[in-house]
């Protein structure tokens, strides 16, 4: 009922094959993520992406982060290659973003996606949205989707009173969500699953090398969560039930 983007990553190899079992389980597109520990220089990245992007009817989106980093110039050429229709930014450098979204811009005919994808990227979304960025992921809708709709709807918005109540959810809940995510190795993932878990589904734990979070820090979440809902006007989906 929607769209399932798979991911794959390692060498091309790996990728390419990881991606065609996703294409063969009836995913909608790939997300390409960074080659396995190799710092590769930046024709190596272009050969590595275009092979894969050619293996499968799939769309792919190209994920910058970590030892995967692009120049403007290799974007163009990305965006130029058959399959890659979009470019994910996980490294936050907004010099660099600017340069690349100018540079595809100027060099690139029709339309060529960009994700703001940092962690919690409702966090840098105005940020974003100021070089023509405005699609993010977020794993907030996992645990609290009615607090990430809302600032989803007042996002795109683009109105005063829309930019009021984004910045009315950031002081209230993002910013402290992400202080909250800072104090715990891993707790991108642990307290995203322990958000869900608190939502009343039984996802289970977490595998290792993750680890739980604190019970105070999950105490700290579930007031979090509760203190962005109650800035919206409403309390808890359930808690009339």
């Amino acid at each position: 009922r929607v769209p399932v983007v798979a991911g794959t990553g390692y060498g091309t190899a790996l990728a390419v094959r990881y991606a065609r079992l996703a294409e063969e389980a009836g995913a909608d597109g790939l997300l390409a993520l960074p080659p396995y520990l190799v710092v590769a220089g930046q024709e190596g990245l272009v050969r590595h992406y275009s092979e894969l992007a050619g293996a499968t009817s799939l769309d792919v989106i190209v994920y910058q982060r970590d030892n995967a980093v692009f120049t403007p110039r290799t974007v163009v050429e990305l965006a130029r290659a058959d399959g890659i229709i979009g470019f994910k930014d996980g490294l936050g450098d907004m010099d660099l973003m600017q340069r690349v979204v100018s540079a595809v811009r100027g060099e690139v005919p029709g339309d060529f996606l960009y994700f703001n994808g940092l962690p919690t990227a409702e966090l840098t979304g105005l940020a974003y949205r100021g070089i023509g960025v405005r699609l993010y992921s977020s794993a907030v809708f996992c645990f609290a989707p009615d607090i990430a709709l809302a600032f989803h709807r007042a996002f795109n918005a683009g109105t005063p009173e829309g930019d009021a109540t984004v910045n009315r959810l950031l002081d209230g809940f993002y910013r402290p969500f992400v202080e909250l995510r800072a104090l715990g190795r891993g707790y991108a993932v642990s307290l995203v699953k322990a958000g869900v878990r608190l939502g009343g589904l039984d996802v289970g734990p977490v595998r290792p090398p993750l680890h739980e979070p604190a019970g105070e820090h999950v105490k700290r979440l579930a007031e979090l969560i509760e203190r962005g809902r109650e800035s919206l006007g409403h309390a808890h989906p359930g808690a009339d039930a």
